[in-house]
């Protein structure tokens, strides 16, 4: 049984006068749970706080209703130790939270600007699930690091760790990225999924601005939302390399595709240097 509670919350969003949403947010609390007033407002301040730092940094979500499913856990160690999208006529997420996790401990957990900025882009397909995992890890840090949640500092510490376990999960999950990918949950592949992804969209961050392009992945994302998002049907090849050309169309330079086309078939892991991630956190940082 699903209890749908909207505890006024649009209402609410209407008095603190955040227009950056776009949305109506619907919280559905699971398995008949009915939370006291205490978490249903630490609750609606976190979910509220995690849009607007995704929609400052992606802009406005181009969706009437996002649905959002709250599993309250009693007996778990982190803040959000699980997170995921619900595709369908409006996309959801599904987030499971440790009832008893403050405010601060949900807005610095990363887990939910993840999942909002899946709510970006349409479902690719099982063997493209790099792309989609790697464009919301890759921008997860940079919402955080806009937010002020991380510092340059801490920005690129979490980055450099996480291509090195991508780079050791490729040791131990052999084979072209696409056919790992595809098999990701039956393997528990992530990292190699994951990260191989990130380091796709930092090398694509690199040739834009060597290509002299005026816009960074964050500002293609934010005009493919107005000038494309809708005109597409998800779940198919297909959608990554509409996807893809979309924002290549946008950036007026050809980057996307052509390092589309490379990773898909890759069986190394990508070499990114500290320099790298040193100018994005610079980049991101200072706008």
């Amino acid at each position: 049984m699903r209890q749908i509670c909207r505890c006024g919350f649009v209402i609410c969003l209407a008095s603190f006068s955040l227009s950056v949403f776009g949305a109506d947010i619907e919280i559905v609390w699971q398995h008949g749970q009915t939370p006291n007033k205490h978490t249903v407002e630490k609750v609606k301040n976190w979910l509220e706080y995690g849009l607007k730092q995704t929609a400052s940094t992606l802009t406005d979500l181009q969706q009437p209703i996002v649905p959002v499913f709250i599993h309250l856990n009693e007996h778990v160690s982190e803040p959000v130790p699980w997170g995921e999208v619900s595709r369908g006529e409006h996309d959801g997420i599904t987030l499971h939270i440790n009832k008893h996790a403050s405010l601060t401990q949900l807005k610095v957990d990363w887990t939910l600007y993840h999942e909002f900025v899946h709510l970006y882009h349409p479902f690719f397909g099982y063997g493209d699930s790099w792309l989609g995992e790697g464009l919301a890890t890759y921008l997860q840090n940079i919402v955080m690091l806009q937010a002020g949640i991380l510092s340059k500092r801490n920005f690129v510490q979490r980055v450099t760790e996480g291509l090195d376990r991508g780079e050791a999960a490729t040791a131990k999950f052999k084979g072209r990225l696409s056919n790992v990918a595809e098999n990701m949950w039956q393997l528990r592949a992530y990292q190699r999924v994951y990260w191989s992804g990130v380091a796709f969209f930092i090398e694509a961050e690199e040739r834009l601005k060597v290509a002299g392009s005026q816009y960074n992945l964050a500002k293609l994302l934010a005009i493919y939302q107005t000038c494309c998002r809708g005109n597409i049907t998800p779940g198919t090849h297909h959608t990554s390399v509409q996807f893809l050309s979309a924002l290549d169309s946008i950036a007026k330079v050809k980057v996307f595709m052509s390092l589309y086309e490379k990773y898909s078939e890759r069986e190394d892991f990508p070499a990114i240097s500290d320099r790298q991630i040193l100018n994005l956190s610079t980049q991101y940082s200072s706008q």
